[in-house]
């Protein structure tokens, strides 16, 4: 299984962003995904996630109505589109597949984890 994240980068605060997580060795469809953040020193933080079908999406409170989570089972893809991005938004973020299909909030649910790309928001 591997999960491919990209889309990662240096923008300006105010600006935006769309991250990528490519999925390959797994029934996609049939998985939940989500997207997990670290920054230097802290915790991993719950970004969003979505279920098996798109049909369902959670947010973390930090992101809420500025980033939105979105599938398409047809690409193996899902994404993370983040807009009015904030410095401490700046972190590497990690796409991860969640097996109960459901997008939990919890990272000890995810079975599979990508290698995390870095955004850096600048002020």
């Amino acid at each position: 299984v591997q999960l491919q994240a990209s889309g990662g980068g240096l923008v300006q605060a105010g600006g935006s962003l769309r991250l990528s997580c490519a999925a390959s060795g797994l029934t996609f469809s049939r998985y939940g995904m989500g997207w997990f953040r670290q920054a230097p020193g802290k915790e991993r933080e719950f970004v969003a996630a979505i279920s098996w079908s798109g049909g369902s999406a959670y947010y973390g409170d930090s992101v809420k109505g500025r980033f939105t989570i979105s599938r398409d089972n047809a690409r193996n893809t899902v994404y993370l589109q983040m807009n009015s991005l904030k410095p401490e938004d700046t972190a590497v973020y990690y796409c991860a597949a969640d097996r109960l299909g459901y997008g939990v909030v919890s990272s000890s649910e995810y079975e599979y984890w990508g290698q995390g790309t870095q955004v850096t928001v600048s002020s």
